[in-house]
């Protein structure tokens, strides 16, 4: 005997699909809505995911964007009604409905826009469904969309996001576009949000990518890459240097953040200190106001060293002193810290 459920959703079903198939698009949808509203007051909320579901897929299928569009968007709120967590059935539907809704206007966009809302409240993940995100980022990356797929790339924080996040950018450097902005663009974000897998995955292929592509960029004084530490999972962790100054500095903050212990390791902050250093006394897009208020940030949550005092004259000089004890930022209403918990003692040596 079939599930209620399926009992019910086929009733309203037979009634709306036929008006899909023979041209009527504007009455399944008024249907559809009627139908699902009733079984939704009713606390029949499967039987209303059902038919919003498949009325919307029916709709967007023949290319009626605004109704398939209208009905995913009742779809999450009933989602939200339900309190539907977030699983692969309730992402596979709105995955499904995403790519059917096309590129064209901002119908999709809409959908994408309250699906990540809906998972960042139902599921654990306060940027959105990682795998939500992907999905997104790899459908508009396909399409040549790479601004708009970017930021759904970093919000996944998945090592796969990293990867195809690194082949999309080395694409849309093409064979002139330094590589180095593009290597800030992936790697901070990552770091700044804790996602140190994500980061190595990215910054990995990003330069293996890249430099497959120019050769050029090989560094004449290190045309050989160099391994650092002990291979994990199989792989070899290597540097490799390149006459991007940029990109090699993006690879060494991944590594020594990816060592941090918080306050726990003298040497190893004291080389994300030097690290910062060395690179911002050459100028360049490491000495970017930017990428500095960044790079105190990412001291602060891997290696609890508190921010510079406001209007320090000498940034890096300040953030030396706070290492070793000097006084923090004084003054009311300052954000509580935000720091990593630290990593268990590290089984291969800092880059120091």
């Amino acid at each position: 005997m079939p599930p209620a459920r399926a009992t019910s959703s086929a009733r309203a079903l037979e009634a709306i699909l036929p008006l899909i198939a023979s041209g009527q698009p504007y009455e399944a949808h008024q249907k559809a809505r009627t139908f699902a509203s009733r079984y939704s007051k009713s606390k029949q909320y499967d039987t209303a995911i059902d038919v919003l579901f498949q009325s919307a897929r029916e709709l967007l299928k023949v290319g009626q964007q605004g109704s398939g569009t209208d009905l995913t968007s009742f779809l999450l709120d009933v989602y939200d009604s339900k309190d539907e967590a977030v699983s692969d059935e309730s992402r596979g539907r709105l995955t499904q409905l995403i790519a059917l809704a096309g590129p064209s206007g901002s119908w999709r966009k809409t959908i994408i826009d309250k699906a990540v809302a809906w998972s960042a409240k139902a599921g654990p993940h306060p940027a959105g469904d990682p795998d939500l995100h992907h999905y997104v980022g790899e459908l508009l990356y396909k399409e040549g969309s790479f601004a708009v797929a970017e930021p759904h790339f970093l919000a996944g924080g998945k090592r796969d996001s990293g990867r195809v996040l690194a082949e999309m950018f080395v694409e849309w450097a093409g064979s002139d576009s330094p590589g180095g902005p593009f290597a800030l663009r992936g790697t901070i974000p990552y770091l700044l949000n804790g996602n140190i897998l994500a980061a190595r995955t990215f910054i990995v292929h990003f330069v293996s990518q890249l430099t497959a592509r120019r050769p050029s960029l090989l560094s004449p004084h290190q045309p050989t890459p160099i391994p650092v530490g002990e291979p994990t999972e199989g792989e070899t962790d290597e540097i490799v240097f390149t006459t991007d100054s940029t990109l090699n500095f993006a690879q060494l903050a991944v590594r020594v953040c990816q060592r941090a212990q918080g306050d726990k390791n003298k040497a190893i902050r004291e080389a994300w200190v030097r690290l910062c250093g060395t690179y911002q006394s050459k100028g360049g897009l490491v000495a970017n106001r930017e990428v500095r208020k960044a790079l105190i940030d990412l001291a602060e949550l891997y290696f609890a060293i508190p921010p510079p005092r406001a209007q320090q004259a000498n940034p890096l000089g300040d953030m030396i002193s706070a290492m070793f004890g000097g006084a923090p930022p004084t003054g009311g209403g300052a954000p509580a810290r935000r720091v990593l918990a630290p990593a268990p003692p590290a089984s291969t040596p800092g880059l120091d």
